[in-house]
């Protein structure tokens, strides 16, 4: 069963998933989360919706979210961390996801900076992080994440269809989100105390192992500014770095990363 005493019971003893708060319908789980958050919940209190009726994307974009079908869930964390690495968050969440993933599909899970993990380059995960801080700490970070598992191709809208995939339409069989959460929190928790313990590194060299984007030319739009040149890696906060046609490296810090089709 997909409910709240199950998944508590299951996760009982770990960081995350320590509070459990399962929702039918919910307007956003990271809404939710951060109402929690300011309210006092520990580091590691998971919320848990059957659907969300705002679901958060972002760039204030819309998460597709139909009940019975998908994982929509925000993590509180509350490692004591600097403002200015707070990103790293994003692409520990990534990293971890691509490497669950990657058990279902190992050959065909990619990274595409900052946020979205792809199969065979759709998209089947979008993460979403936001913090709440103070006097230059973070206070809390609530980390959302959407995962399509069981979404018929046909139930995409169809600006989505074509470059959006779940793991029902990879794998062709259905699969328990029950046991899926459990086990991706799991993936979640290792990765962030990996993060904890031995700092940053560890995550930029597993993110560039999944990055479909290292070494090819793209385009990186964020409202009228447009960039191009060949992505060369990312820096220590998270930045992704890409060689421009002055030849120089730049740092992008936000904006929507497409290949450029020669």
């Amino acid at each position: 069963m997909f409910n709240e005493h199950d998944l508590a019971s299951r996760l009982s003893g770990r960081l995350i998933g320590n509070r459990v708060h399962f929702l039918k319908e919910v307007d956003s789980t990271n809404i939710y989360a951060s109402g929690l958050a300011r309210a006092g919940a520990p580091e590691g209190t998971v919320v848990i919706a059957d659907c969300q009726t705002k679901g958060k994307g972002r760039m204030d974009r819309v998460w597709q979210s139909p009940p019975g079908s998908n994982i929509y869930t925000s993590i509180i964390l509350r490692s004591s961390i600097e403002t200015a690495v707070a990103p790293q968050i994003t692409l520990v969440a990534g990293v971890a996801v691509a490497g669950f993933l990657s058990e279902y599909c190992p050959e065909d899970v990619t990274l595409k900076w900052p946020n979205d993990v792809q199969i065979g380059g759709k998209k089947i995960c979008g993460i979403l992080t936001e913090m709440k801080t103070s006097g230059g700490k973070v206070d809390f970070v609530i980390v959302g994440i959407g995962i399509n598992i069981n979404m018929k191709k046909e139930d995409f809208h169809k600006e989505f269809r074509n470059n959006s995939t779940s793991l029902i339409e990879e794998v062709g069989r259905d699969i328990s989100r029950f046991d899926f959460t459990i086990r991706l929190y799991g993936f979640l928790e290792k990765w962030y105390k990996e993060f904890l313990l031995e700092g940053f590194n560890p995550i930029k060299d597993e993110w560039l192992k999944y990055a479909g984007i290292i070494g090819k030319e793209i385009k990186v739009v964020l409202n009228d500014d447009i960039q191009t040149g060949k992505a060369v890696g990312i820096d220590e906060y998270g930045a992704l770095l890409i060689f421009d046609e002055k030849e120089k490296i730049k740092r992008v810090i936000a904006g929507d990363v497409s290949l450029v089709e020669n």
